[in-house]
């Protein structure tokens, strides 16, 4: 099955229109024109001329609109292209010297989270940094799920991967079909609907808006050479980012479920043998 993408259409005879761009989010985020001009402060009429092309947004309203939509910043320089202005946020790379502030509090975070396993991924799931003990958790993982990028959904679903050490695996597969289909809802990135395909194509579609599994204290529960090891997950994003990179970078953390979880990866503190 294909998963359809719930972001705005991808053209509007062969040119973009801002108004058609903006009316595909606000259908996405099931909004009525008056659902949006009372959040916006703006009349229902001008959510209207906007979006049919009679009436032209400025820069700042165009911004004013994509926030109450909650566009991600990639997404709102195309609505600011769209409009005839020119993009307003940056994606630099992560190892852009500029992003040096960046890498440096997610590998302070990643530090400190020791030695319980954290990472960071990109909107994609790519994983761009790590700690230590998630080494451990690696050592069985086939080295071609290990080539750069190593993506977290393949890694984590593939029976080449840790799928094959995931005791619960039917909980922690409804946990990520369901995260990444909100993820398409909200982004409408075809990489992540090629990750659906891939995983879930024989699966009914998550309802990303019905289906509200919680994203904190998820069960991941491994079988590591015999021994039960039960963790649960949090998110960290950056808060306010203006920067694209930024904004789509998200820390997973685990943390033991229980007491001999935690003694057990306190054992392994260090590198892995």
């Amino acid at each position: 099955m294909s998963w359809p993408l719930s972001g705005p259409p991808a053209k509007v005879d062969a040119v973009e229109s801002v108004g058609a761009l903006l009316r595909g989010w606000r259908h996405s985020r099931r909004l009525s024109q008056l659902d949006l001009a009372l959040a916006a402060d703006v009349s229902q009429r001008y959510v209207s001329l906007v979006e049919t092309g009679r009436s032209r947004p400025s820069a700042a309203m165009v911004i004013r609109l994509a926030t109450h939509l909650d566009v991600p910043l990639r997404h709102r320089n195309r609505l600011l292209v769209a409009a005839g202005f020119a993009p307003r946020y940056r994606a630099r790379p992560l190892d852009d010297p500029e992003m040096a502030p960046v890498r440096d509090a997610v590998a302070r975070v990643l530090r400190a989270h020791e030695p319980y396993p954290a990472l960071a991924v990109d909107r994609r799931w790519n994983i761009v940094m790590a700690n230590a003990p998630v080494a451990h958790f690696l050592k069985a993982a086939d080295p071609v799920l290990l080539t750069d990028p190593v993506n977290m959904v393949r890694l984590g679903l593939d029976p080449r991967g840790l799928a094959s050490l995931i005791v619960n695996l039917p909980e922690v597969r409804t946990f990520f079909h369901t995260r990444l289909s909100r993820q398409l809802a909200r982004t409408g990135d075809p990489a992540i609907s090629a990750l659906l395909e891939e995983f879930f194509a024989s699966d009914a579609p998550a309802d990303p808006v019905l289906r509200q599994e919680p994203e904190v204290a998820v069960p991941m529960v491994f079988d590591l050479g015999g021994r039960e090891v039960r963790l649960f997950s949090t998110i960290t994003t950056f808060g306010t980012p203006d920067d694209i990179t930024v904004e789509e970078l998200s820390i997973e953390s685990y943390y033991p479920s229980d007491p001999e979880s935690a003694a057990f990866l306190h054992s392994l503190a260090g590198p892995p043998p």
